[in-house]
């Protein structure tokens, strides 16, 4: 089914890819990956993708060991790194309102800010993993709590990075006549965040930059960006919209769905289901009793964020061409995971970015003479 909507940007796509900086790789599976969670090799990767035609790298934040993932670096400290190893690339800092506050990451952001001329930006993460904050001694506020906390933090976060003497007056956060110094720069930090919930979406259509959507196919993503750019629109507000997806590109489409398979085959169970479990609760802690994983399978949760149903899944070809489906939708950037993330960032890049740009140029042509 061909989904047409006329929101398509004349921008080419941006790509993005998520750091692995906690270990275990982007799916919960046994499967060999041979991807690693340590400051080396991740340099090595964000200089492969800087050169491959990456525009974004999103470091995790996780605080407990869990679903595989045993080891985690701390996010804002290990995008810094990043950025120090890189030239062009843009780092994304995912940022946990409770254990964070405004003032520390705003002072944090700011000043990686001027030591990597502006490539630094921020991922708030209003939370979906309640076991963690009870683990820390933070208090596990309700679904749309989480989301007003999170919105007063991007307000307080922008006030405080281009005003002086700002003061704001929030139910959870608060500040009188404070002045920061110095701020990021001339280039602000671009703000994105995640999540499906209705509180989540009305969020970014008042406050965020960017929206990330987890996996999905061309009309379940129109359907969010409908939603959130109508609502946008409103508030006199603009937003971005990335989507996750996990790619498997190989010379052949046979090739690639049996790294599916074999992804797949090897799930750790217990693991997914745990995590099935603690996603699909947040979830359904919304009032309207659906959250990002909420139809999601078994399969799909093997990929934290339903990577796996975007299906960038086959030959570099066809690849590309869903990728230009998703832009033609209203995408405007693409949030990649892969399995060896080294050798297959410089795949994509060498044979799957070119083709995405032919066929950006291709209809770029044909818009002019129409």
């Amino acid at each position: 089914m061909t989904v047409r909507t006329v929101s398509s940007s004349p921008d080419p796509i941006r790509f993005a890819y998520w750091v692995p900086n906690v270990s275990g790789g982007l799916v919960i599976s046994k499967v060999e990956q041979r991807t690693s969670w340590d400051i080396d090799y991740n340099r090595k990767l964000a200089q492969i993708a800087e050169a491959s035609g990456f525009d974004y790298a999103l470091t995790q934040i996780r605080f407990t060991a869990g679903y595989g993932a045993e080891y985690q670096h701390e996010s804002v400290a290990f995008s810094h790194a990043l950025a120090a190893a890189t030239t062009k690339l843009t780092v994304i800092a995912a940022i946990l309102p409770g254990p964070w506050n405004p003032t520390l990451a705003a002072k944090q952001i700011a000043t990686i800010a001027q030591l990597t001329e502006g490539r630094i930006a921020v991922n708030i993460v209003s939370g979906w993993f309640s076991g963690e904050f009870r683990a820390i001694g933070e208090p596990w506020l309700d679904h749309d709590e989480r989301y007003r906390r999170s919105e007063e933090f991007i307000r307080s976060l922008r006030g405080i990075w281009t005003q002086d003497n700002f003061t704001f007056r929030g139910d959870f956060y608060r500040y009188s006549d404070y002045t920061l110094k110095p701020k990021p720069g001339a280039r602000l930090p671009e703000i994105f965040q995640g999540g499906s919930s209705r509180a989540a979406r009305d969020m970014a259509a008042r406050v965020s930059d960017w929206y990330f959507t987890n996996g999905n196919t061309p009309e379940g993503v129109k359907a969010q960006v409908d939603d959130i750019r109508a609502k946008a629109r409103e508030n006199g507000h603009s937003v971005k919209v990335g989507v996750n997806a996990f790619v498997i590109a190989r010379d052949t489409e046979e090739e690639a769905r049996a790294v599916l398979q074999e992804i797949i085959d090897n799930a750790d169970p217990e693991a997914v289901k745990a995590f099935g479990h603690e996603v699909k609760n947040a979830g359904k802690a919304s009032p309207e009793g659906e959250g990002n994983w909420a139809k999601s399978s078994f399969e799909d949760l093997v990929q934290y964020n339903d990577g796996f149903k975007t299906n960038l899944i086959g030959t570099p070809d066809q690849i590309a061409e869903r990728i230009v489906a998703l832009k033609d939708v209203g995408v405007d950037l693409a949030l990649l995971a892969f399995l060896h993330f080294q050798e297959d960032v410089q795949y994509f890049g060498e044979h799957v970015i070119p083709r995405v740009r032919a066929l950006e140029a291709a209809r770029e042509r044909r818009a002019e003479a129409a």
